[in-house]
């Protein structure tokens, strides 16, 4: 078989000869006592760079000597590029959410043989998913590989926007000492009131990680949290977005894109947030309408905007969010720590060997299956696409 893989960009200075560190912790399962990914094997050192092309998820050696074709390649975007030529007779593409390849229906038309589109990563919204379901083409991801990555970049985040982080170390990096300007926009987080749009496994760790800051925790979520959950963290849960927007200081993004949720965060319902209010916005750039937090971070109605994730990615050079103020904008780098790349480095080798023994798929990594939603994607996803405008992604020029 013909397995194409989409990977970002190799370091500009080449791969590294050394680390930061010699070793990442082994984790041995994650908090609801899920299992990490289980392959037979790997062929990669734990800590090393997997998610770019010479890194090649550490793949290269297990699909080969099984007799499988592996492309690798980060020419993704626009007319005639590299993946979309690979694409026509590939049986598997693999891509990762922080580089996606926008699947759309019109890409899965020229490639009769797909039978599966794997996520490297959290969150399938880079495929049209129901041109998936029509096509019976599966779509899986390696379910909380990196939630804990995203929870932790979230809280780096939230205190970086209250604190006013970015403000402070632009002064220091040029030069300044006046104390005056660098607090003049910090606060402390304690005592604030914080609330998530979805409290699942990257939204409820969030809750448990802000928990010691002493706030006032709420949460919005289509599938209410157990009773002892609520107590144990003290939430308050909100029926609607609207009621959750109304009485926060912080709001975080965590819930998936799809129909639903796409552009959420518009002029109304911003407008609806309390003044000065801080969105961090770590699950998908495309629940916000871009400018719409622009225009509230000038107005003053937002205090600080932050995240990793934009729509298209890469975001086009003269996107809005690079220069609007009072941001804390990343590449999208949450969930693809070094850390993280081997969880799911080694979650995509578990798939593709669960695929080629014909054996089954763990059910919490099936978004589509057989036609249908399936897995976690019943659970979080609606029909439909949101890979409408993808092609933006075109207009990104390398620095």
């Amino acid at each position: 078989m013909k397995i194409l893989c989409i990977l970002y960009d190799d370091p500009k200075g080449g791969m590294p000869s050394k680390y930061a560190l010699d070793s990442v912790p082994k984790l041995d399962k994650y908090p609801d006592g899920m299992t990490l990914p289980s392959p037979k094997a790997i062929d990669f050192n734990p800590g090393d760079l997997l998610g770019c092309v010479s890194g090649e998820l550490g793949l290269r050696k297990f699909l080969e000597d099984a007799g499988h074709t592996l492309v690798v390649t980060s020419d993704k975007d626009g007319d005639g590029c590299q993946a979309d030529k690979e694409l026509v007779d590939a049986d598997i593409v693999i891509s990762q959410p922080f580089f996606p390849y926008y699947l759309t229906r019109e890409k899965m038309e020229t490639a009769p043989n797909l039978k599966m589109a794997i996520t490297a990563g959290i969150g399938s919204d880079h495929v049209d998913l129901q041109a998936a379901m029509d096509r019976k083409v599966d779509v899986v991801e390696v379910t909380f590989c990196n939630s804990r990555s995203v929870a932790e970049h979230i809280v780096m985040m939230i205190l970086s926007l209250v604190r006013d982080y970015h403000n402070q170390h632009r002064i220091i990096n040029e030069g300044g000492w006046n104390i005056a300007d660098a607090v003049q926009r910090s606060y402390d987080l304690e005592g604030m009131h914080v609330g998530t749009v979805a409290a699942g496994r990257i939204g409820l760790d969030a809750l448990r990680k802000l928990k010691h800051f002493d706030v006032h925790m709420h949460y919005f979520d289509r599938h209410k949290l157990p009773d002892e959950v609520e107590k144990e963290l003290n939430l308050t849960f909100h029926d609607s977005v609207e009621s959750l927007v109304s009485v926060c200081d912080v709001v975080t993004i965590n819930c998936p894109l799809h129909p639903e949720t796409e552009h959420m965060f518009n002029d109304e319902l911003i407008g609806k947030m309390k003044r000065g209010a801080y969105i961090v916005n770590t699950a998908r750039g495309k629940i916000c309408d871009k400018d719409a937090i622009a225009r509230a971070l000038e107005s003053g109605q937002l205090s600080g905007y932050a995240g990793d994730v934009w729509f298209p990615q890469p975001a086009p050079n003269d996107h809005v969010w690079r220069s609007m103020p009072h941001h804390g904008m990343t590449p999208h780098t949450s969930g693809t720590s070094l850390s993280a790349q081997a969880r799911y480095a080694a979650g995509v080798r578990e798939i593709l060997e669960c695929f080629f023994d014909g054996t089954p798929i763990r059910d919490p990594y099936l978004i589509v299956q057989n036609g249908e939603l399936a897995g976690m994607g019943a659970h979080s996803y609606s029909k439909g696409t949101a890979t409408g405008g993808s092609e933006e992604a075109a207009k990104y020029k390398k620095q």
